[in-house]
């Protein structure tokens, strides 16, 4: 059962992972043409500060997912690895549920927040870009994170010593 769910959630990561990167490729296209333009043709891309903030927010959020999968989070360990297996698993599960409550949360406000930005009209200052689909975007690419994290829970309570 948990690896169906842990495939699944790979899938999911992998997926939003790959939005992650297309971002920043977009991120990196802008950035150049912007560059070139301002240096050689002495004219500048409309919107690009926001065009790179905007697809920087998208860039960061999607590929969060997998980062967790693969550890590549910061990690203190060494006070961890000197407590007792027992002490190990409780204080892991313990941070597990306090990392899943802190993305529901963050999920719960992004979206509170996406729907003050709909509701207000809020645009990016220089290219008039809604900010609204941003603030939900990051709320759903806070799903894989809840998910990767809520395995991590569920395979913790149910090792065995």
């Amino acid at each position: 059962m948990l690896d169906k769910f842990e495939r699944f959630n790979r899938r999911l990561s992998g997926w939003c992972e790959w939005l992650g990167l297309a971002a920043m490729l977009l991120m990196m296209v802008i950035t150049c043409i912007d560059i070139v333009g301002a240096k050689v043709f002495r004219w500048r891309l409309l919107g690009a500060i926001d065009i790179v903030m905007l697809t920087q927010i998208v860039a960061i959020s999607f590929a969060a997912g997998m980062t967790l999968i693969l550890g590549r989070h910061v990690q203190v360990e060494f006070f961890f690895n000197l407590l007792p297996r027992r002490a190990q698993k409780v204080v892991n599960s313990f941070v597990l549920l306090l990392g899943l409550g802190l993305f529901i949360l963050v999920i719960w406000r992004l979206c509170v927040l996406g729907h003050s930005f709909q509701t207000s009209g809020e645009y990016s200052p220089t290219a008039y870009i809604p900010l609204y689909p941003f603030a939900y975007c990051i709320a759903l690419a806070s799903i894989p994170i809840c998910l990767v994290l809520l395995l991590g829970l569920l395979d913790s309570l149910t090792k065995r010593e």
